[in-house]
């Protein structure tokens, strides 16, 4: 089942001028930055609220930082903007299981390691709509 919006992910050109974009203008302040080799990123999540389920929903700002990231080939692309939106679970696993059994292409055999230690899977776009959907399973410490 799915719990609550985990976060939306905006692909930047420059994240530092990207956080403080947010936090002049929306007040919110930086909860968590860090460098995800796997993916090509650096990121900073910028926590919105709390949420009924014990989590917190989150804008999560990534900066690539390899040309060949696909954060990097996306803003090529597309320019600046809303990349993903993720949608929190407590069992990743099972829920990727039950939408690919749906005819949802899951892009990961097995879920990766995510921000702040989240077990994540994607789902593809032309499945969603167009819309590149994530599925996170956060760490318990992140609560």
């Amino acid at each position: 089942m799915l719990t609550r919006i985990d976060h939306i992910g905006i692909a930047c050109f420059d994240l530092d001028k990207t956080v403080e974009f947010y936090r002049a203008t929306y007040g919110f302040e930086v909860f968590h930055t860090e460098v995800n080799e796997e993916q090509g990123v650096r990121e900073a999540m910028l926590r919105v609220n709390g949420t009924d389920d014990g989590g917190a929903s989150y804008l999560q700002l990534l900066e690539p930082i390899r040309e060949d990231s696909t954060v990097a080939k996306w803003l090529a692309k597309n320019g600046e903007g809303v990349h993903h939106i993720a949608f929190g679970t407590a069992d990743v696993d099972g829920e990727a299981e039950a939408v690919r059994e749906k005819g949802v292409r899951v892009l990961y055999d097995e879920p990766r390691r995510g921000s702040m230690g989240s077990r994540i899977t994607f789902l593809h776009p032309k499945d969603c709509h167009g819309v590149l959907t994530e599925l996170v399973t956060s760490a318990p410490s992140r609560h």
